[in-house]
């Protein structure tokens, strides 16, 4: 007696739509991240400018954190 092993496949199939729908998510993302980072950038500049600059934005902030 033998015993025939048959290996099994998948088949994966995307339609055009399912990609269409990736590439929109992915751009939607793209473009929040991109906001989300020109935001920060504005508020860190913001903070310099309120300040006096870097060195006294950075004391301010540590000085905030610490309480002192």
């Amino acid at each position: 007696m033998t015993n025939t092993v048959l290996p099994r496949t998948r088949v994966t199939e995307q339609s055009a739509a399912e990609v269409n729908v990736s590439k929109g998510a992915l751009t939607a993302l793209g473009v929040a991240l991109a906001l989300v980072g020109l935001w920060a950038v504005a508020c860190f500049i913001g903070g310099m400018v309120v300040s006096g600059g870097l060195l006294a934005l950075a004391k301010a902030w540590i000085s905030a954190i610490t309480g002192v």
